[in-house]
């Protein structure tokens, strides 16, 4: 019976099959040795290839997936945005690659031992990407993967089925299933696949699913890295230039609808400036989108259930007697729509007893709290959980500082939102409940490798000319001596 439960387990099945092909990407992995330079830039190139090859597929797969996505913004977002951490790392590999010299202890540095790091691959890269940017955030993460000489398995997204599928066949006609795999399916497999005893796992996702991920993980004792989210604050200072600031962050609120782990999540603001803040905020929306509803640039929320929440919170937030601004440039009504677009829209003087500022909102809304002296802003930031990002505008040097050295976030960017992950030479990745590691150009080349130390000893017998074998004597103490000075 328990053999019978086993065959019709859906779960146990996907987890059989992913299995086999870790098992011959392990196998594959030791029978190749050490990965030459030349093979590491040459699968890097084949995924350039491959995703420039099916930009216009992936496209249209992005569109169906979303209901209505900017042509524009997928090019950008996912499509340019997956090749270049490719081409960065096949520019850069070969440094990378590079054994670091490291001091060796005197008096073994006298005697001619040497001491040093060689990077070596680990093995085989499990990778589960997300549905709001599905194409970046698969191949982002490949890149550093490849270049580090690892193999991978990859699972996508079941909200964004359309594009998974893409991406599996565009994988699957370059690569043999030894190098690189794609397995496509809802939770039963990512169950499955979080499950296995990869060398290293990072997960892209929600925070709720991390915790899951992380345990099932935690079997194998599996190393993570996590890119999760959480409430990033935008501090807005007093020299701040407020249609400056205005432009940028509904840039990034607005960008893929605010289905980003970084969007700009809530705005502290002097209560002197908030009015002129909404103004700003208002005019920077005409300004991008003259109307909504069937404006190609501005994206649908990604499913039922997602939209529903995101109306959920903005029901809560007038319950409880918040000013909810709607930005709808044409006034349209947005009843009996084709797709799941929700626009802009601002809650001012939110209340912590609103969802809105207890829940990642991943999506269109923007509280707004206003603040009488920047300490108080401060002392909100460090009461929440840490965030992936903090975004603060101003021009007040010693407030800017101050901002950095009294908060925590995985990120920052200074008078903008979301760019820092754009530097593809900056580490990204959250801290705390926004994340575990980080990713991107070196750092992640060295976070899917392992910094293996190399010593070594001189012909001379070091050990008898210092004393540090029996029989102990004079030798010794001199040389205990020298070790605590």
């Amino acid at each position: 019976d328990i053999t019978m439960n086993a065959a019709n387990d859906p779960t146990q099945q996907a987890r059989q099959a992913m299995q086999t092909v870790l098992d011959a990407q392990k196998k594959a992995f030791i029978a190749e040795g050490a990965v030459s330079v030349e093979v590491r830039i040459e699968r890097l190139e084949r995924c350039i290839k491959q995703v420039l090859k099916y930009q216009d597929k992936l496209v249209a797969a992005l569109s169906q997936d979303f209901g209505a996505r900017s042509t524009h913004h997928s090019k950008m977002f996912d499509i340019a945005a997956a090749v270049g951490p490719l081409q960065h790392a096949k520019k850069h590999v070969k440094k990378w690659m590079k054994a670091e010299k490291r001091n060796t202890m005197f008096p073994l540095n006298l005697l001619g031992a040497r001491s040093r790091i060689e990077y070596n691959p680990l093995g085989v890269i499990g990778i589960i990407s997300p549905w709001n940017f599905p194409v970046n955030l698969t191949f982002g993460p490949l890149a550093n993967a490849l270049a580090a000489g690892n193999r991978a398995m990859i699972k996508p997204s079941e909200f964004s089925p359309a594009t998974s599928e893409v991406m599996k066949e565009l994988i699957e006609e370059e690569f043999d299933s030894s190098e690189i795999a794609v397995f496509t399916g809802g939770p039963e497999v990512g169950q499955a696949f979080s499950s296995l005893a990869f060398d290293h796992l990072i997960f892209t996702g929600a925070t709720s699913i991390a915790r899951h991920v992380m345990a099932a993980a935690a079997q194998n004792l599996v190393p993570l890295t996590l890119e999760l989210g959480g409430k990033s604050p935008v501090m807005i200072g007093r020299t701040a230039d407020l249609k400056q600031a205005a432009d940028r962050v509904m840039f990034g609120k607005t960008s893929n609808a605010g289905q980003i782990c970084l969007a700009p999540d809530y705005v502290l603001v002097p209560e002197e400036k908030l009015e002129e803040l909404v103004e700003n905020l208002t005019a920077s929306t005409n300004m991008m989108f003259s109307n909504l509803l069937d404006n190609p640039d501005y994206t649908s929320i990604i499913n039922d259930r997602h939209f529903d929440r995101l109306q959920s919170y903005i029901k809560d937030a007038e319950e409880k007697g918040g000013k909810v601004i709607q930005l709808n440039p044409a006034n349209e009504s947005f009843e009996g729509q084709a797709h799941h677009k929700i626009p802009p829209t601002l809650i001012v003087n939110a209340t912590d007893d609103m969802k809105v500022l207890q829940e990642e909102i991943f999506g269109p809304l923007l509280p707004i709290k206003t603040y009488k002296n920047y300490d108080e802003a401060i002392a909100y930031v460090n009461a929440q959980e840490r965030p992936l990002a903090l975004y603060y505008f101003g021009e007040d040097a010693s407030e800017e500082r101050h901002t950095l050295d009294h908060t925590i976030s995985g990120g920052v960017t200074l008078n903008d939102v979301i760019m820092h992950v754009a530097q593809e030479d900056l580490p990204f990745g959250g801290v705390g409940p926004s994340g575990m590691g980080s990713y991107h150009g070196f750092d992640g080349f060295k976070t899917f490798s392992h910094a293996r130390a190399i010593f070594k000893q001189t012909k001379k017998d070091v050990a008898g000319m210092i004393g540090f074998r029996p029989p102990f004597g004079e030798k010794t103490e001199k040389t205990i001596k020298g070790m605590i000075k």
